[in-house]
């Protein structure tokens, strides 16, 4: 069954075409069958994490199937090149020992390296939303440039760029369930709106405890928020007849409106309003 497998390493796109270096070139992009260990990791490369189970369930695919969509390099001299897009692809045709592995060969400079890959994996949903998020912030930073600027450049909106970029306010465990998938980016974007971090951290573990939908945490947080802001309305406790009746008599004798305040604990105050000096005289 082993021998069976081995005989079909490294199918899938490669099979389409001869073993001859040059298959295709369109718009600047080359691909190719190249060595798989004269290719060197993307040092600007979004991708933070991977899932070590998923990449063994992708290498058992490449062992049957072979690699259906090809990584993508750049070349850095005759006999090196640099990934651009797909580290988990690369990583798995590893694990499944392939030697050549199908490429796109793009032309790119380095300022261009962060953006092309960051373009490349969210095509392919290669990425969670964190390093997506991450690789956004980056970009912003490092090249000064706009939300709604670097929205054309990926295709995407301004707000969903706002949006990647705010999960990094979330507390880190928050972060690290997001990347895991054990809540959605919806989850991440209702949690948002709570401010103090603890309160996220409670709300995240409820969800996860009691399955709440992306719909039923926004309005968990609606409720919540509305009882944050809600001004408490501090009850009047009524006089006694005894202290009516003092409030009364010093109004008289002072000829002046006089107020009796009494606090829970049972300690008072009396206000008496005054005019200036200036009216007096």
């Amino acid at each position: 069954m082993k021998a069976n497998k081995k005989t079909r390493l490294g199918r899938g796109i490669s099979a389409i075409f001869n073993s001859s270096s040059k298959f295709n070139t369109v718009e600047n992009t080359l691909i190719q069958n190249i060595n798989i260990n004269s290719i060197k990791l993307n040092p600007y490369q979004p991708r933070t994490y991977i899932n070590n189970k998923e990449i063994q369930e992708l290498s058992d695919s490449i062992l049957t199937y072979g690699l259906i969509q090809p990584i993508t390099v750049r070349k850095v001299n005759h006999s090196e090149y640099e990934l651009i897009s797909g580290e988990r692809r690369l990583t798995a045709s590893k694990l499944a020992g392939l030697s050549q592995i199908p490429v796109f060969i793009k032309n790119i400079e380095d300022n261009q390296m962060l953006e092309v890959a960051l373009v490349e994996n969210i095509q392919r949903q290669d990425l969670d939303p964190i390093e997506i998020a991450l690789s956004l912030k980056q970009l912003i930073s490092e090249y000064n440039i706009k939300h709604d600027t670097l929205g054309k450049k990926i295709g995407k909106s301004r707000s969903t760029i706002s949006n990647y970029i705010r999960l990094l306010k979330l507390d880190p465990i928050i972060q690290a369930g997001v990347r895991d998938k054990i809540i959605s980016m919806g989850h991440a974007k209702a949690i948002l709106n709570i401010l103090d971090q603890k309160l996220q951290l409670k709300l995240y573990q409820e969800i996860i405890k009691n399955k709440y939908s992306v719909r039923e945490t926004e309005q968990i947080v609606k409720t919540r928020k509305i009882k944050e802001n809600r001004i408490p309305v501090q009850s009047k406790i009524i006089l006694s007849n005894q202290f009516q009746k003092i409030e009364k008599e010093l109004a008289v004798f002072f000829n002046q409106k006089v107020n009796l305040k009494i606090s829970k604990n049972g300690n008072g105050k009396i206000e008496i309003p005054f005019q200036s000096e200036k009216k007096i005289r």
